[in-house]
This record gives structure tokens, C-alpha cells and sequence, in this order.
């Protein structure tokens, strides 16, 4: 029986080039910044990479999870309009949780494939440390003696109420379905994060990030906006959370749930970013004489269970390969987000990959998980990596909260 969900088919659409700000770990040097404001910046360094002005584009899509300030209303208007878009040319902001940022390419792929435009602007960006504490209980006031209801935005968003279970427990529950050890799940997090400081160290990571500094965004005729680094920081131009990280030290820490496997140490990190891409039709491409970063193929984006939500990519990849015609083996690289460690061999067993394909400069558990700017993060790195092995195919795919999956198929077209 074929797989359940939707399929999209791109035939010339490409992604030009893109870019990213650094990840920066929870109450780190960018936990002040509005997300707007990190968006407007990877916004402008995007179009700058891709040698695309401004008033070339012609949409803008936009995804950000939690509100960072009070303006989040018009943050993909604003991202747009402060990265020189014309004020014509409106700006949409999609949402499907973790999976959000590969949801922008799709939405930017049917945009071209439906002639709307030539060239679009994707945006993810995402503050975790100015997610809110929030009360959505009084408007009507404080009843003498009644319980305050301000609550951890974030911490609270992470259950799932229809399943009454936390994204932590999801991912235990696919530890307990494929039998996947806490050894297992540490060993592969050292790999994260040993991969991930070999990427640093070798300057690939450092070629699709842009430095952070103190700046302004002016707008003719409005108020300006920018980014104000505190105390004696004069740049970011680093991700923080990398670090080799034994499996034996790893080990010592206390799981979050007695008898489970996830820990802090190979759970996803919390931090701070943005990135931003450029897509655009092959043949605009091609008249701009640009060589794209890699050809966005296909999309495609399925439901699962809520309860094992983490396993959300295996399905999601078996529907591309399955609407392409693929194989699995004709995919040389793999970049599935590492919510949990568990959640993501689960999903390698699933599928019976090969390891060695996978996330080969490390994941989330070391480089972190900014919601909505992660699916753009990881195709971006994919594209990268495609181009410096010299590989055709790859897919970068996400779990999403609540039970779903989504995934991107690219192709490296300068082969």
C-alpha cells in the first residue's frame, strides 16, 4: 500500500544560496534579539550571497514558532520590508512546528511553479530564550484567591495535550518500540557532537554562517530597526554548542524520565537563529548566470501517530522515494533533525539506513534546534555538503509535534 500524505513535484525550481546566523546557545549573546530583527538579517545576507536585489523578489515566506516581542504579528512583513523587498510584494508566515522551515521551501517552490513569482525569499528565524511567560486566563481580571495562571511558554509547549505526553516521552516510547539502548543513544550524541567540531574546525560550518554584529536596518520613510550586541561583544560568528563530548561522559547524566534514555546531553540543544535562502526558478537562475546551490526536486509531508511523533521523517522519506522513484541507496546524504537521539535511530532503523549518510556534520544535539529556522538550516547544510562531496541526492526531513513528518528532496545539479 503506498504511503499516506501529500506530494509536491518541483521541475525547475532551485535554491540559489542561502545563509545563517550562528546558533547560539539559550541566554546566550543573541537571547536579547528579536526574532524579526535576526530574520531581517539573514534575510539581507541571503540576497547578498545570492546576488539577487531586493526589488527581484517576488514573495516572501516567512516561519517563526514562539513570539519573541510583541510585534510577531508582523514579523514576516517587516522581515521582508527591511530586507529591501518592495512594498508591493507581500509576506506570508507559515507554521508547521519543527518541520516549519521545510514548509517555507514548499510553500516558496509552488509560488514559482504556479508563475506568482520568479524569486523567493525564505525565512526561518527563531528566539528561544525570549519565548514568553504567558497567561491566556485574564483578561477578565484576577479572581480574589484564584490560582495565577503565567506559565513557561516554551516548557508548556512541549506537551502534547491530546496524547498527555511531553516530546521527551515520545521519544521514549520509540526507544521502547525498536529497542534502542541508552548506550546507543549516547554513542550516536558523542557522534553529533565529534562530527560537528570536526565541521568547525575544518571552516565548513563557517561558510554558510554571517557574523552577527552591532547594526542598523534603515527603511525610507520608517522607523529603523537593527541588532544592539550587549556588553563588550563585538561579534558572533561562532556556533556555541559544540564540544567533544565522550560517551562515557555523556553516561553520568541523569535521564529526564527514571529508567529512560534521553538526557540533556543527547537531546536536542535550545538556541538562537535564523537563516535565510533564496529560491528561485532554474531558468532565472540560469539568466542571472548563477550556478544554484541545488534543484529543490520535491516535498512531501505526512501524519503519525502523536504519541510517536519522533518517527514522523521514515514515513515522510518513503513517499518522496516512492513519488520519485528513488531508492534509498540513491541518496548519499541524510539530514534528519535531531529532536532526541532516540527519535532519530528510530528512524534510521525504520528506514534501514546506512548511519554513515547521516547528518554527517552533526546534528541538532550539538549544533541546537531553533524551531522554525532548523529545516532551513538543514537543507542549507545539505545543499553544502552535497556540492563539497560531489553527490547527486540528498533529503533533509524533520519530525514535527503533535505526529507529523515532513521532507525535502534536493538535488546537486553541478554534477
Amino acid at each position: 500500500m503506498a504511503t499516506r500524505g501529500f506530494f509536491n513535484s518541483f521541475e525547475d525550481v532551485v535554491i540559489l544560496d542561502g545563509v545563517r546566523t550562528p546558533l547560539v546557545d539559550y541566554c546566550g549573546a543573541l537571547g536579547h534579539i528579536s526574532p524579526t530583527d535576526l530574520g531581517i538579517k539573514a534575510a539581507r545576507e541571503a540576497l547578498k550571497r545570492a546576488g539577487v536585489g531586493g526589488e527581484e523578489i517576488g514573495s516572501v515566506v516567512t516561519g517563526n514558532m514562539a513570539p519573541g516581542d510583541f510585534d510577531q504579528f508582523f514579523l514576516p512583513r517587516h522581515v521582508g520590508l527591511y530586507a529591501g523587498v518592495p512594498v508591493e510584494v507581500p509576506a506570508i508566515m507559515a507554521q508547521r512546528i519543527c518541520g516549519t522551515g521545510f514548509e517555507l521551501f514548499r510553500h516558496a517552490g509552488e509560488h514559482i511553479q504556479a508563475g506568482v513569482c520568479d524569486a523567493a525569499l525564505v525565512v526561518g528565524t527563531e528566539s528561544m530564550t525570549r519565548n514568553p511567560i504567558a497567561a491566556f486566563d485574564h483578561r477578565t481580571g484576577f479572581k480574589l484567591g484564584a490560582p495565577v495562571g503565567f506559565k513557561d511558554y516554551m516548557w508548556e509547549a512541549l506537551k502534547d495535550p491530546a496524547a498527555g505526553i511531553n516530546m521527551i516521552q515520545t521519544a521514549e516510547n520509540l526507544a521502547k518500540k525498536y529497542g534502542i539502548t541508552r548506550e546507543e543513544v549516547d554513542a550516536f550524541a558523542s557522534s553529533s557532537f565529534a562530527k560537528a567540531v570536526a565541521a568547525q574546525e575544518s571552516g565548513f560550518l563557517a561558510g554558510e554562517i554571517t557574523p552577527v554584529i552591532t547594526e542598523k536596518f534603515e527603511m525610507d520613510g520608517y522607523k529603523s530597526r537593527g541588532i544592539r550586541l550587549q556588553g563588550k561583544v563585538i561579534e558572533v560568528s561562532t556556533d556555541t554548542h559544540p564540544r567533544i563530548s565522550p560517551a562515557e561522559v555523556l553516561a553520568k547524566l541523569r535521564t529526564v524520565f527514571e529508567g529512560g534514555v534521553q538526557t540533556g546531553g543527547n537531546s536536542s540543544a535550545l538556541v538562537d537563529a535564523a537563516a535565510a535562502c533564496v529560491v528561485t526558478s532554474g531558468e532565472y537562475a540560469k539568466a542571472k548566470g548563477r550556478q544554484p546551490l541545488a534543484r529543490v526536486v520535491g516535498a512531501a509531508a505526512v501524519g503519525v501517530p502523536p504519541e510517536i511523533m519522533g518517527i514522523g521523517p521514515a514515513p515522510a522519506i518513503r513517499l518522496l522515494l516512492e513519488r520519485t522513484g528513488l531508492k534509498l541507496d540513491d541518496i548519499a546524504r541524510f539530514e534528519v533533525n535531531e529532536a532526541q537521539g532516540a527519535q532519530t535511530l528510530a528512524v534510521a532503523k525504520e528506514l534501514g539506513m546506512d548511519i554513515g549518510r547521516l547528518n554527517v556534520n552533526g546534528g541538532a544535539i550539538a549544533l541546537g534546534h531553533p524551531l522554525a529556522a532548523t529545516g532551513v538550516r538543514l537543507t542549507l547544510t545539505l545543499a553544502r555538503e552535497l556540492q563539497r562531496s560531489g553527490q547527486r541526492y540528498g533529503i533533509s526531513s524533520a519530525c514535527v509535534g503533535g505526529g507529523q513528518g515532513i521532507a525535502l528532496l534536493i538535488e546537486n545539479t553541478g554534477i
